[in-house]
């Protein structure tokens, strides 16, 4: 009896029929997303509800996560009981400030790393990329010294010039978008003219609209939530609303309001959430044009 044998592959070696990956159901991917939405709303939804809460269901143990009454006096107070207005305006002019001031220098050192020769170069954005690994806390004594010794403490030049030195992570983004435009485009500007400054100007900013918005609105954040800098910078009149938030809202004993600082803190949350919303898609297509290239 003679046995059958499979016909061998024409390159002589037997394939195995490949594997199927197996992949989610758009069920489930929707519970996966539901399940990470909820995880991430969750600490604004708490600090929402904190703030509704009375001082007493704020301290009941075990806690309650739904409070008896609404308590919405909580956010009136949050407006009230300090100049909100004011310490917002100074946390919006600074975090304005820096934010303009630092896209537009991290814009062009990422364009001159992008698009010029120069030798060295390669090794100097080594450089600038390891200072990423540096904690700021480590910066931050010696930067107070050097501000206090010129005279600048209590004034918001400290933020002009960290926005005029750039960021090296903002730099990274710009030189990878600006890397991915093709040369044709600066080639066909130089004949007609142009110098390297009328091509940043004129050519890679407008069509680097998705990098600007989202480095402008990553700077606008960082700025906004930064805690410790206007803390240790600005005195009473200059400071932000971070630091207000977390150090004037007190009774006559002189004892902190827990409800009345999560409604302040949760006005201060909302806008940067709004705007984010609006300008997620920005984020989206600033990720996929600043993808990794050598």
């Amino acid at each position: 009896m003679q046995v059958s044998r499979p016909s061998p592959s024409p390159t002589g070696t037997h394939r195995a029929a490949p594997r199927r990956r197996p992949r989610l159901s758009t069920g489930a991917i929707y519970v996966l997303l539901l399940a990470l939405a909820a995880l991430f709303a969750g600490p604004f939804l708490w600090l929402v509800l904190a703030s509704l809460k009375t001082r007493d269901e704020w301290a009941a143990v075990p806690t309650h996560i739904l409070p008896d009454q609404a308590q919405w006096g909580n956010f009136t107070h949050a407006l009230t009981d300090i100049n909100f207005p004011a310490y917002a305006m100074n946390s919006l002019f600074l975090a304005t400030t820096y934010a303009v001031l630092v896209t537009l220098s991290s814009a062009a050192v990422g364009f001159g790393f992008a698009r010029l020769r120069a030798p060295g170069k390669k090794a100097l954005f080594l450089i600038l990329l390891s200072t990423m690994m540096m904690p700021q806390i480590l910066t931050l004594l010696p930067t107070y010294v050097m501000f206090s010794r010129i005279g600048l403490v209590n004034t918001y030049w400290p933020w002009v010039f960290w926005g005029l030195a750039a960021s090296p992570y903002l730099v990274f983004l710009f030189r990878q978008f600006f890397a991915a435009i093709p040369r044709d485009l600066e080639d066909a500007a130089i004949i007609d003219g142009c110098g390297w400054l009328r091509i940043f100007v004129r050519i890679m900013l407008p069509v680097s609209r998705p990098v600007l918005i989202t480095a402008f609105l990553l700077s606008f954040v960082w700025s906004w939530g930064d805690y410790i800098a206007p803390a240790l910078l600005l005195d009473v009149d200059h400071t932000t609303l971070s630091v207000a938030i977390t150090a004037w809202y007190k009774d006559p004993r002189g004892n902190a309001i827990p409800t009345v600082q999560a409604a302040a803190a949760a006005l201060y949350v909302t806008p940067v959430m709004v705007i984010f919303l609006f300008a997620q898609r920005y984020f989206i297509r600033s990720a996929i044009s600043s993808g990794i290239k050598g």
